[in-house]
């Protein structure tokens, strides 16, 4: 069973930045999409960031132009980076990683907090 393991997060201030990898712990064949989600407490889970196969990526309006996602196909690696965070940031953020084969994986979440 694959496994996906989210590291980077912390205690940040805002203005700074912080990056954001998954990793999985074998090949996952056939990638079709590498997201980055978040859930604040009392909210519902979000997309943040996307990228699909050809590289193409998506981002929700409120992190435009302060997050990049990119991924290493080599590595099976997703990351995130995010730049001016803000305290609406604050959240547990999950990786998800889905292929052609129907397979769908998440990380356990990494914390992200931003204090004002």
């Amino acid at each position: 069973q694959v496994q996906l393991v989210e590291s980077g997060g912390g205690l940040v201030q805002a203005g700074g930045s912080l990056r954001l990898s998954c990793d999985a712990s074998a090949s996952i064949p056939m990638i079709n999409f590498m997201g980055w989600y978040r859930q604040a407490p009392g909210k519902q889970r979000e997309l943040v960031a996307s990228i699909d196969s050809r590289g193409g990526t998506n981002y929700q309006d409120s992190v435009k132009g302060r997050f990049t996602i990119s991924r290493d196909n080599a590595k099976n690696t997703v990351y995130l980076q995010m730049n001016s965070l803000k305290p609406e940031d604050t959240a547990v953020y999950y990786c998800n990683i889905n292929n052609q084969l129907g397979r769908n994986y998440w990380g356990q979440g990494t914390q992200v907090t931003v204090s004002s």
